[in-house]
């Protein structure tokens, strides 16, 4: 792979190929932490904090959930792009119908026992009575968007295994915009309050599923042409691609739940070192997600095109996408890594104005300026894996990755804060590491063109 490096820094059509799918996948991400800070300033103006707090805890127990079904997405992504490199339309077709019934499946699962999740998340909370009552108000209406939601998880995925990064864009950019507007009309304008918030969130999610739909409705009549009610009434190609389906996604949930479990013992544990180490840490974990969003959309370029490869069987734009897809992270990453080493103090008193955070998160800008070029593999191998659809070897990684945060956190737990960033950041080059020893042993043995899911 090494000696066709120089030819790739040259062939533009590649670096045009992928900048397509990442370059829309990046300005959707922008939005997302757009909006939360629009939710925070609408309901922040309310005339009692517990207002903004029941949001806050609201919204992340929400947002935690259907974080874990995010496996949707990406195991939607892998098997999509696989079946668009074999031109193989039923399985294109089948991939999608598998997607929504699970989609749909899960989110009836969840509205069941949404409440008992509720319960069981304010376990963990000591948050005032007036902040669990609005947190409970908030989530109980949210729950509803939990069908739109998940399915758009698998839309978005089919659309990017499909090559087509501009449709979830939009889908993503809609959602966000009506959310935007529907939180000032519903707070600002008619008083609705937290109900208000919670409801606009509901209706934004099943806006989106209807822009979403629709593309994948145009796609499926230009590039299919099959009839669903046949799909169904036959129904082979579903139940053999099923149990591929399930145990990808089984992979990849227990991937995501391992990570969600180290990032909440993140906060948590920083919780328990003062109200300006939480602070702290809560402003550069939001440069750490600044990074992780312009880094996935190159990893979602990396899992469109290495799944279309896998599916062509074609060696040389297999290493052409994943050199240049990581030729471009490492430079964004770098990027990243110099802003913050020489610019972290004035983009950390951006961000807040009080003195003794300000003094706090400067004390750890050095691991700040690290994280870049340390967690760059994690994420592009993700996409890498999650193109070949191999789930369990990012399942398996990812447990050593968690075990290994909490071993050097314990070992190193007298330092306090300075163990928790050490962990995350072991944490990370574990992660990526793993990955990337298992590819090379693949690709030596010639094992990773004929990827599969286990």
């Amino acid at each position: 792979m090494l000696n066709r490096t120089h030819p790739i820094i040259n062939d533009w059509s590649l670096h045009r190929r992928i900048l397509a799918i990442a370059i829309p996948m990046v300005l959707s991400n922008i939005t997302v932490p757009l909006l939360g800070l629009v939710d925070a300033a609408v309901i922040g103006h309310l005339d009692q904090s517990w207002y903004l707090g029941g949001v806050a805890l609201g919204s992340t127990i929400i947002s935690m959930v259907f974080w874990l079904f995010g496996f949707l997405r990406m195991s939607t992504t892998g098997l999509t792009a696989q079946a668009k490199g074999e031109n193989n339309t039923s399985k294109l077709a089948s991939v999608l119908l598998q997607g929504m019934g699970m989609a749909l499946l899960f989110s009836v699962l969840f509205l069941v026992g949404h409440r008992f999740i509720f319960d069981i998340a304010m376990g963990f909370s000591d948050a005032s009575s007036q902040v669990q009552t609005y947190a409970q108000e908030y989530f109980y209406i949210r729950a509803w968007s939990a069908p739109a939601a998940m399915m758009n998880f698998v839309l978005l995925g089919w659309l990017l295994g499909n090559q087509d990064a501009k449709a979830p864009m939009w889908l993503v950019i809609v959602t966000n915009i009506v959310n935007i507007a529907l939180d000032l009309v519903f707070v600002v304008v008619l008083h609705y309050g937290v109900s208000g918030a919670a409801v606009a969130s509901v209706i934004a999610d099943y806006c989106g599923l209807l822009v979403g739909g629709v593309f994948c409705f145009r796609l499926w009549k230009r590039s299919l042409g099959l009839s669903i009610t046949k799909l169904l009434a036959d129904g082979v190609e579903l139940l053999q691609g099923m149990s591929r389906f399930l145990r990808l996604n089984r992979d990849i949930f227990l991937r995501s739940l391992c990570l969600q479990t180290v990032l909440a013992f993140m906060t948590f544990q920083g919780a328990n070192f003062g109200d300006d180490i939480v602070a702290a840490n809560a402003v550069l974990m939001s440069f750490v997600l600044i990074v992780s969003y312009a880094m996935d959309g190159f990893a979602f370029a990396i899992e469109a095109m290495v799944g279309k490869a896998i599916g062509e069987k074609n060696q040389q734009q297999l290493s052409y996408s994943i050199i240049g897809a990581f030729l471009w992270g490492i430079s964004i990453c770098i990027g990243f890594s110099l802003a913050f080493l020489f610019f972290g103090t004035h983009i950390v008193a951006m961000i807040s104005d009080i003195e003794s955070v300000r003094d706090t998160a400067d004390a750890y800008l050095s691991w700040l300026a690290m994280m870049p070029l340390v967690s760059l593999w994690s994420y592009l191998f993700d996409g890498v894996f999650i193109g070949a659809t191999r789930g369990k070897d990012m399942r398996n990684t990812m447990f050593l990755s968690a075990l290994s945060f909490f071993a050097i956190y314990w070992l190193f737990s007298s330092m306090q804060n300075h163990a928790l960033w050490l962990a995350l950041m072991i944490f990370m080059a574990v992660r990526g590491l793993s990955l990337a020893i298992i590819f090379i042993r693949l690709w030596k043995r010639g094992q990773f063109l004929s990827s599969v899911s286990h």
